[in-house]
Parts: C-alpha cells; sequence; structure tokens
C-alpha cells in the first residue's frame, strides 16, 4: 500500500466497551498508510476498558454517562466543530445517535457492524446467525443514517461458519476480519 501524503483528517473515535477496534485504530493511525489523525474519544461508559486504554494513552477523552443523551450531544458536537473533526468512527459505540447529531456529521460517521449487513441489525448478532443456522456470517462497515445499521455499505467481509461454532468462536474470527477490514474501509473513502 501507498504512503499517505495528505493532510491527516481528524477523527473521533466513539466507544462503549472493550476497545479492540479503538486499539487496531490508533495502531492504524501511526502506520504511514493511514489517512487519519485520533484527536478525540468519547465513551459513554466511563469504565469501559476501551476508554481506560485511551485515557492511559495520553488520547484527548470524555466520558458523559446516558443519562440525558441529548444534552450530551449538544456538549458533543461543540467539542467536535471546535477540534475540528472530519471523521467520527463508531467501534462498539452502543448508543444510538440521534437524527440531528447525524444529520451534522452526514457522511463522515462510520460504523462497524458484526454482520452482513442487512441481514441481522442490532444486538445479538452471533446468537441469531447460528440459530438460523446460517452458512456464512461476517462484518460489515457502513456509513451511519438516521435507522439502524441501515446506511450505505463501504466494505464487507465473509466468514464461513463451521459445524463446531459457538457465539464466543465466531466472534472471535469475525473480530479478526474487523480489524483488518475497519482500516481498509476507512483507506477507500478517503481516496
Amino acid at each position: 500500500m501507498k504512503k499517505y501524503l495528505g493532510k491527516k483528517i481528524s477523527t473521533a473515535i466513539f466507544i462503549s466497551g472493550r476497545g479492540s477496534n479503538l486499539k487496531n485504530l490508533i495502531k492504524f493511525s501511526k502506520s504511514k498508510i493511514s489517512p487519519i489523525q485520533i484527536n478525540f474519544i468519547f465513551s459513554n461508559k466511563k469504565n469501559s476498558p476501551g476508554f481506560m486504554y485511551a485515557r492511559n494513552n495520553g488520547f484527548k477523552t470524555l466520558c458523559l454517562p446516558n443519562r440525558n443523551f441529548m444534552s450530551i450531544e449538544k456538549k458533543l458536537l461543540q467539542i467536535l466543530n471546535k477540534k475540528k473533526i472530519k471523521l467520527i468512527c463508531l467501534a462498539g459505540f452502543m448508543k444510538i445517535l440521534s437524527s440531528n447529531f447525524i444529520k451534522k456529521f452526514r457522511g463522515k460517521i462510520i460504523n462497524i457492524h458484526p454482520s452482513l449487513l442487512p441481514k441481522y441489525k442490532g444486538l445479538n448478532t452471533h446468537i441469531r446467525v447460528l440459530r438460523n443456522r446460517e452458512k456464512y456470517s461476517g462484518c460489515t462497515v457502513h456509513f451511519v443514517n438516521s435507522k439502524l445499521d441501515s446506511g450505505k455499505i463501504i466494505l464487507q467481509k465473509k466468514v464461513k461458519i463451521r459445524k463446531n461454532d459457538t457465539a464466543k468462536k465466531l466472534s472471535k474470527r469475525i473480530l479478526f476480519e474487523e480489524h483488518r477490514m475497519y482500516p481498509k474501509a476507512i483507506i477507500k473513502i478517503s481516496s
């Protein structure tokens, strides 16, 4: 892959959980081929491992709990504008953003989802995929719009389901593909 020569895109990452995609995106942002610079990390859960990792590694962070998400979004928009954020990557962010928030960043918010969208939107994807005896699952990077997991697809990766798969085993294999695909999707939309 070619070295990225343009001005790096000021990027925010929103997380809620363990932060494996966050760590992967941080590592990617430091590579020569990366078009992004991570300038802000937001979480709605202050004790999440991902948020602790970001804080302990010197990133500009903010955590606001779930109580009144409308007022949180208002504050978030001010911060994102002040930091001149041009791209938001959702990485295990378990909150639905309002249509007003999405409008302000139209075409600038992307998400990674652990299924082959449009199938299996929402939560518990691996359990549902196995219950329905699918032959394949996978992951999808997509633009965020006002409908849950329904934005335009950027990239997808298929993962074959094995006979002895459990939700945990399948999740692990799909997560491996997520880590490979999210950076590729960012490069794709930035070129």
